[in-house]
């Protein structure tokens, strides 16, 4: 399978999904080359970057599970390596 190398911003506005969303996180560590997360309290949300280094099929299933969380936004920006 061909890796990709690229950035998932991650949108958190239920606070709620907090230990779901750390829980998909490790289930995918694998691929997780480094994480940032803000709280942007001004605006009652979180955001949350990661840089990903893996198959198509990897990160798509992470992304999938994140994205089927409500109140959790997720946009993908992936190159080939």
């Amino acid at each position: 399978m061909e890796q990709r190398v690229g950035v998932v911003g991650i949108v958190v506005e239920d606070r709620e999904n907090a230990r779901k969303i750390n829980s998909i996180l490790s289930e995918h560590n694998e691929i997780i080359v480094g994480r940032m997360g803000i709280p942007y309290r001004e605006r009652g949300i979180s955001v949350i970057s990661l840089i990903i280094d893996g198959s198509t099929d990897e990160i798509g299933a992470m992304t999938g599970k994140l994205g089927s969380l409500k109140g959790v936004k997720v946009k993908t920006a992936l190159v080939t390596k």
